[in-house]
């Protein structure tokens, strides 16, 4: 074997050395580019959850809030009543009734959301 036919299966050599490592680089780059989508996934799926969760608590915030204002037209309606001289007040008196079912369904509406967030 001469000089030649040395350097020549030297650089065969290389040359298929050069190509298992482009090879390999390929599969590390692949499997790099799946992690990165699986994780890209992952906290697009998570950063939706959190949006979801922080527009129940926001929606919940927003009942509580009616309820409040609720509670203080009853008061009102409640004083109106009495201020009348009715020796007692029902739901059956002037607004009060509705404004209790008003109440109730905000309640009823509050409880489904927390539930729905406490099951998130």
């Amino acid at each position: 074997m001469g000089f030649s036919d040395t350097v020549k299966e030297l650089l065969d050599q290389g040359l298929q050395a050069s190509k298992e490592i482009a090879s390999k680089a390929g599969e590390w780059g692949g499997r790099g580019l799946e992690v990165s989508k699986d994780f890209a996934a992952k906290a697009g799926a998570r950063v939706q959850e959190a949006g979801e969760k922080g527009v129940l608590l926001l929606e919940i915030k927003q009942l509580e809030g009616q309820a409040k204002k609720l509670l203080g037209r009853l008061g009102a309606e409640v004083y109106g009543v009495l201020e009348k001289g009715a020796p007692s007040v029902g739901p059956e008196d002037a607004g009060i009734g509705a404004t209790l079912k008003e109440i109730a369904a905000i309640r009823e509406t509050v409880e489904k959301k927390e539930q729905e967030l406490k099951n998130r």
